[in-house]
């Protein structure tokens, strides 16, 4: 019994609220009926028998003394349909109340506003999830959705706190990379400061034993010039004072390592700078396989030393050439810019080598990059032309070309042409 009392209970707890109360009020106007059938029949039936009754001298002498009127039974039959039908009413009156007017405004319709809610949730409609405050009743159920909603609004404040907890992480987090990035750098450069410090000492080192012999070297060339006279003789030893003039430079620009050197500033003729820097490249026996083309335009002037540009250009030659293949294109172009703080010219060097590998380009002006990788690439030629540009004002850029190759952009300060400045 107890067994099928428990069945009963559980499948009458899984129905649904609506199926729950439809049973249930039934229920109670059904034992309302049959309380108040059984309680006022037997009362109805006891009036019915002690009333005065209307009974003809005929039937009075036919039938026994103890039968029972006809009129008591048309009464109880009467008295029983009346209190049938007013049931039948009371009860269809309550169901239609309760049905279409009590149920649906205080039990299903706020039970289906918190289903709708709690499915908005569940979908992540933040904008539906909420019950609105004036369809919120003061009884129980209007308890649970103020609850509920109080719950969700703190629920979405802490999601927002955490959002921008995380947000903020994250900015912590970038900043961090971007701080250790930085330290790897300076890390980076400080060891490249040291190498450079001690390429410095051997570069004074060796400029200075280089010296004494380049001088004497030098000054026997010049005797030698003196006293031979014949022309085969006196163009070897012009083309031997050339070379031991380039040794001397070199031997300098390797004491530019060591120190800082004051160096005269004044107007230079950008043309013959690129021809005479190709000259000093074109000693590597593959540049008689390079076409080259010098297309500065003859009247741009930029402001500097002669020495230190020949040493930028020379490095930027040279680098287009150890990239390009045999039977390459190099050339120079140059154009005219206008900035605020003056006129500056382009100078563009260009090949159409392999180009610069995109891992390289963002450091390629940081010393000790190269992307040769054999003994002839130091890593030093763009960092030395990156320091030369600056110190004149100017910048250098690096890019590839679209068709492809490289192009390495020099901006200087821009000269008067000598036209000009007469």
């Amino acid at each position: 019994m107890r067994k099928v009392a428990a069945k009963l209970a559980r499948a009458f707890g899984g129905l649904k609220v609506r199926y729950k109360l439809v049973i249930l009020h039934n229920l109670f106007f059904l034992v309302l009926s049959l309380a108040a059938w059984f309680s006022l029949i037997p009362v109805i039936e006891e009036a019915a028998r002690a009333g005065p009754c209307d009974v003809s001298p005929a039937a009075a002498a036919d039938g026994p003394a103890d039968s029972v009127p006809q009129s008591y039974h048309d009464l109880s039959r009467r008295a029983k349909l009346n209190l049938l039908l007013v049931l039948g009413g009371v009860y269809l009156l309550g169901v239609l109340l309760l049905e279409l007017f009590v149920m649906p405004l205080y039990i299903y319709r706020p039970l289906r506003q918190l289903l709708e809610a709690d499915e908005a949730s569940r979908r992540g409609d933040v904008a539906r999830e909420l019950i609105p405050e004036e369809l919120i009743q003061n009884d129980e159920l209007g308890q649970l959705m103020a609850s509920r909603n109080a719950t969700l609004k703190k629920l979405r404040r802490h999601e927002q706190e955490l959002e921008q907890a995380l947000v903020r992480l994250e900015q912590v987090a970038d900043d961090l990379r971007r701080k250790n990035q930085m330290l790897e750098k300076a890390k980076r450069n400080l060891a490249d400061q040291d190498r450079l410090a001690s390429l410095g000492l051997l570069s004074a080192s060796l400029a200075h034993e280089l010296n004494t012999p380049l001088a004497v070297l030098r000054g026997s060339i010049e005797k030698l010039t003196e006293t031979v006279e014949e022309p085969a003789a006196q163009e070897w030893l012009a083309r031997m004072s050339r070379v031991t003039e380039r040794l001397q430079r070199l031997s300098a620009s390797l004491l530019d390592f060591a120190r800082v050197r004051r160096h005269q500033i004044e107007p230079v003729a950008l043309r013959p700078l690129i021809d005479e820097a190709w000259q000093l490249v074109a000693i590597d026996e593959k540049a008689s396989q390079v076409r080259f083309a010098n297309e500065v335009d003859s009247g741009h002037w930029v402001l500097g030393n002669s020495d230190r540009l020949m040493q930028l250009f020379v490095n930027l030659l040279r680098n287009a050439l150890l990239a390009v293949s045999a039977e390459g294109r190099i050339w120079v172009r140059s154009r005219t810019e206008q900035a605020p703080e003056g006129e500056f010219l382009a100078v563009m060097v260009e090949d159409d080598g392999p180009g610069i590998q995109p891992d390289v380009l963002p450091d390629i002006f940081e010393a000790f990059v190269t992307t040769r990788l054999d003994a002839r690439g130091t890593g030093l030629g763009l960092a030395v032309a990156e320091g030369i540009a600056h110190q004149h004002g100017g910048s250098i850029a690096a890019a590839n070309r679209p068709e492809g190759g490289a192009r390495l952009e020099v901006r200087l300060p821009a000269a008067p042409p000598a036209s000009a400045r007469r």
